[in-house]
């Protein structure tokens, strides 16, 4: 179950790929809870059914409707907090019963079977309202120690229900099990996969550094910005791309500005042509404050991109191995950044050795290994349960 399964983020796309990858011998489904536009962005086997849940934009308007219209009940009812366990999750801070029946009915309509929820929402809910006669599975897309104090006591008092909570890192796979101490809940970690790239590596030669993620305070463009002014002025023939929308474009474009970047730094926008740009570039930048396994950070490894990546929690540590695939620095130190960044730049033959063997390390997480970690978890759980 996603959120929204017609929007462009990396949690759309790794369950789009996780359910491709099941598709040929089991029967998938994904459920969404919105639907903002006619066809899902990412290319979804048509042995998959999608399942829309409402007709909804996330900001609770019709998608037929003009984006700023309001029905009355929508009006009415979005004035008052949310009643349910998921008002914690920010993404669910307003009462709206026509999200809410429909998914709760989702939940009981399931006859067997298992169901996966994938965001920390849905997961309360579907502890307190999904049947005890499917197995039910967490699946957690960034990380336990990211959420407020006041959902990570719900989580812990609700993920207990669960028959098992899958993380995509084992940093967050101890925390979790220090959690759910004692619950009897199995906690395992099973992380993102990658299909195959449909393009050649990256030739590694264009001075072209490459980023992408929703522009939001969690990605720390502000940082690379910050950053890359520094490069720059050692390198000012390299450009910096970023791709991708969202709620800080602004705050960014006057950043770029105020740092005399313009002409440098470009904010690109959203593509569903990632490969063909990370092809078109020779160094990939994380910048997270904060991650659960950044699934660009994949896909650019399996083009061939050596990496730099602020070390945040969690997820880059676990991808990248530091000074062989890629280059790790303290989280949050822009000027460390900056300097691993010109060190790649400095040194090509560095730069295409760490480069291949990013393209060798990413094969752990190729998207046929990962779909088998998930059969034999649902196969497992699904025995216990007939046990």
């Amino acid at each position: 179950m996603l959120f929204n399964a017609y929007a462009s983020g990396g949690t759309t796309r790794t369950v789009v790929n996780q359910a491709n990858a099941l598709c040929a011998d089991h029967d998938v489904e994904i459920a969404s809870i919105y639907r903002h536009r006619d066809k899902p962005r990412f290319a979804i086997d048509p042995r998959v059914r999608m399942v829309p849940l409402t007709e909804l934009r996330p900001n609770g308007t019709h998608r037929t409707d003009p984006e700023d219209s309001w029905r009355p009940l929508m009006r009415l009812t979005r004035r008052f907090p949310n009643p349910m366990p998921h008002r914690l999750d920010h993404r669910f801070p307003r009462w709206h019963p026509q999200v809410d029946l429909p998914l709760l009915r989702y939940f009981r309509s399931a006859r067997d079977g298992i169901l996966v929820t994938t965001r920390p929402g849905t997961n309360l809910l579907a502890a307190r309202f999904a049947p005890r006669r499917v197995v039910r599975v967490v699946q957690d897309h960034v990380n336990l120690a990211s959420y407020e104090p006041e959902l990570r006591e719900a989580i812990a008092r609700a993920y207990r229900r669960f028959d098992a909570v899958v993380t995509l890192t084992e940093e967050d796979r101890a925390a979790y099990l220090e959690a759910l101490k004692g619950s009897g809940t199995r906690v395992e970690c099973i992380p993102n996969g990658v299909p195959p790239s449909r393009l050649p590596p990256a030739k590694l030669d264009a001075k072209v550094l490459i980023a992408a993620g929703r522009l939001t305070c969690q990605k720390g463009f502000d940082l690379l910005l910050d950053a890359f002014q520094t490069v720059a002025a050692k390198h000012p023939d390299w450009q910096l791309w970023i791709f991708g929308g969202g709620e800080c474009r602004d705050a960014l474009a006057e950043q770029i500005e105020r740092l005399g970047l313009t002409g440098r730094a470009h904010l690109k926008g959203t593509t569903f042509q990632l490969d063909k740009k990370l092809a078109a570039a020779s160094i990939y930048v994380l910048s997270s404050r904060f991650e659960g396994m950044p699934m660009v950070l994949l896909e650019a490894m399996a083009a061939g991109l050596p990496p730099v990546a602020l070390d945040c929690p969690t997820g880059p540590a676990e991808v990248i191995t530091h000074g062989r695939s890629g280059l790790l620095v303290p989280p949050g130190d822009v000027a460390a950044l900056a300097a691993a960044i010109c060190e790649l730049i400095e040194d090509p033959a560095k730069r295409r050795a760490m480069g291949a063997a990013a393209l060798k390390e990413v094969e752990r997480f190729s998207i046929e290994s990962v779909a088998r970690r998930w059969e034999r978890l649902f196969d497992e759980l699904s025995r216990e349960r007939y046990r």
